[in-house]
This record gives structure tokens, sequence and C-alpha cells, in this order.
């Protein structure tokens, strides 16, 4: 029940910082991140009317959606290593993490051997941190861009951040700006670059006031995660 009540608290806070700044809340989507958590509590989720799951790990999430057999869309989320992405290609409506054209490569290959075309959305780096993956600047996005322009299996079809985790609001603004920027610059040329990924739990009504159409929300939905037992041992 707690659950239920999580997914109604976030819809109508998206709502509300959607109507804050004049936007459609019909436009942002809500990924529900389900890393770590049981098969059980998706499908209470799903029952709850979350209709769009967020994994994290390659292998968690190949054998998540072979045993949810309920007509979700899913997102993978984290970083995918090369020799991952046969693990998510099957059930991946959406790639969220591609930074590099070797990544993009591996990706086209797959989706070519699946019969599909994969919707991707780049990473970005708008914090600056060392630590964080992702494209740097907006020369590196283009260049991607153009890059994956070539590959007939893959549709770019965003950019995605993780700001830094903290409560400073005008950092968190400065990085879902940036990323906004470089989608509104980059969609002139492709403008099938559409989607904004950004925004998480302790941040995601301040993405949505800066242009957010994914929000990727765990916590608030899910609960404090708990790491002392892996997912299907819950």
């Amino acid at each position: 029940m707690m659950l239920k009540e999580n997914l109604k608290i976030v819809k109508e806070k998206i709502a509300e910082s959607a109507k804050k700044s004049g936007r459609n809340p019909d436009e942002i989507k809500l990924i529900a991140v389900s890393k770590t958590n049981p098969i059980s509590k998706i499908l209470e989720a799903f029952e709850a009317g979350a209709t769009d799951f967020g994994e994290n790990k390659a292998l968690e999430f190949r054998d998540k959606t072979e045993l949810i057999a309920k007509k979700v869309t899913w997102h993978f989320i984290g970083h995918l290593q090369r020799n991952k992405v046969k693990y998510v290609i099957k059930s991946a409506d959406y790639i969220h993490s591609v930074e590099n054209y070797k990544l993009a490569l591996e990706i086209n290959k797959r989706a070519a051997q699946q019969n599909k075309m994969q919707k991707i959305l780049f990473e970005i780096n708008t914090s600056g941190e060392e630590a964080k993956f992702g494209l740097k600047n907006f020369e590196e996005l283009l260049q991607l861009a153009q890059q994956c322009d070539e590959l007939p299996n893959i549709t770019p079809v965003g950019l995605m951040t993780m700001a830094a985790f903290t409560n400073n609001e005008v950092s968190l603004r400065k990085s879902f700006v940036m990323l906004r920027e470089m989608r509104d610059k980059i969609s002139i040329k492709y403008p099938y670059i559409k989607e904004l990924s950004m925004g998480m739990t302790n941040d995601y009504t301040i993405a949505i006031e800066e242009g957010a159409t994914m929000v990727r929300i765990g916590t608030a939905i899910f609960g404090k995660r708990d790491l002392s037992l892996s997912w299907n041992e819950k």
C-alpha cells in the first residue's frame, strides 16, 4: 500500500512542477528505477500504475525482463560496457547511457541481430565530476551524433545526465540547463534528439522546471534500498 501512495505523491509533485513552469505533465515520462528491488515490488508498482522501469546492471536487467511478462517499457540507465550489451539489447526500449562510438557500434550490431531499431540517449557529464561517465562538451556530442547517424539500427532520441548529489539548487540547475541547451543546439541538426533524461529522487522537481522529459525515480517510489540481499533473495 505504501508503494502505491509513494507513486501517487511522486506523480502529484511531477504535475505541480510541470504546471509551475507552464508545461503539460503528460510530456514527462516517469521511470520507476527498480534496481535492487525484487520482482514482487516491480509488479506492485505496475499494478499501481507505473509503466516504465529503469535498471542499471546488465545481468539484473536481463533476468528481470525475462521474468516479467507484463507490457512495460524498459530503460537501461546504468553505465554499459560493450561486453554486456548482449544482455540488455533484447528487452531495452531505451538505453540512456551511450557515451562513445565503440559502445554505439556494439549496440548497433546487436540491434541488427535482433532486427530492431534501438532507441538511445547520449550521456553527458554536466557536473564535471571525474568519477562520472559521459561526454564532456558539445563538440564531443556533435561528433558522436554524426557517427551514429551512419548506424542503421540506432536512433538517438535524447540526452541524459546525472547532476551532482547535492542540495545546492544553483549547482543542480546549472547541470540541467547545460543539458537542455545542448539538446536545443544539437536538435537544430538532428530534430529527433528531443528527450531530456534528468532528475532523480533528490532533484527531479528542479529538473522538470528546467525541461526534463524523463525523470528516473527510485527511492521516492520503492523506499530506501536494502543492499544486504540481492534482488532475487528478497
